[in-house]
């Protein structure tokens, strides 16, 4: 009843008052005899619940596209975070004349996204200081067990050895067997500058190729024949929510 109440508070911009008065509007509505959690509670739970985000399984592999964005949440020209929320018109018009009245903060957060379904499969939400491609194998171990992913495609940060031994680690796991055609294939591009690794582990036999087939192809063939492209849809993901 908590989080449904948060819920539609969120979903509308509705402060807490309001909140409780749309609910208990609702369930007269519906005819039905069920308590309300009131104002008091309702202030305690939010600072704590934990949201259960419901999961749903496709019954295919699944194509992960990975990209990253900073979220600014607190300072200049951003909603400061207090018990009420002032427009940034108003911020904006207050710094302005006497000056910001507290640092910017921000704030990384990555995504994987289903590129079939556009849903999000994965988060990982950190400092601005933590870098990209140590988190990927926190993302992919955030898909449950069980659930196949036959593609990875990220940019060129993720082109790291520790990146790749993940993609590939978790394709063997989800198939049963080790590195080989049904395994999890990774859309990483190489680094301009980057040169062949040992060939000590299927990630770096699988890094290789793709250094290969760039110089064989150039970089531009290379992303059209991967399917690199498809990346335009997680980038343009922010401005859509």
């Amino acid at each position: 009843a908590v989080q449904a109440c948060l819920t539609l508070k969120v979903l509308f911009g509705l402060p807490l008052w309001q909140t409780v008065g749309l609910v208990e509007s609702l369930i007269r509505m519906a005819g039905l005899d069920w308590r309300v959690p009131d104002y008091s509670a309702l202030c305690r739970r939010q600072a704590r619940i934990g949201v259960q985000i419901p999961y749903r399984r496709t019954g295919r592999p699944l194509n992960l596209l990975i990209d990253s964005t900073v979220v600014k949440f607190c300072g200049d020209g951003a909603l400061s975070g207090d018990c009420f929320a002032i427009p940034c018109r108003v911020t904006n018009g207050w710094a302005r004349k006497h000056g910001p009245s507290r640092r910017r903060q921000w704030r990384k957060v990555r995504i994987a996204m289903d590129t079939e379904t556009g849903d999000i499969r994965a988060v990982e939400f950190t400092s601005s200081r933590q870098g990209d491609s140590p988190l990927l194998p926190d993302l992919l171990s955030q898909i449950p067990e069980g659930e196949e992913i036959a593609t990875v495609t990220a940019d060129g940060a993720y082109d790291t050895r520790r990146c790749q031994t993940a993609i590939i680690e978790h394709g063997a796991d989800a198939f049963g067997h080790s590195f080989g055609p049904m395994a999890v294939m990774p859309s990483l591009p190489t680094r301009r500058n980057g040169r062949a690794w040992k060939e000590d582990c299927p990630a770096a036999v699988a890094r290789n190729e793709i250094l290969r087939a760039t110089r064989h192809l150039g970089r531009a063939l290379w992303k059209k024949w991967a399917g690199y492209h498809v990346r335009s849809r997680i980038e343009a993901y922010p401005f859509m929510v």
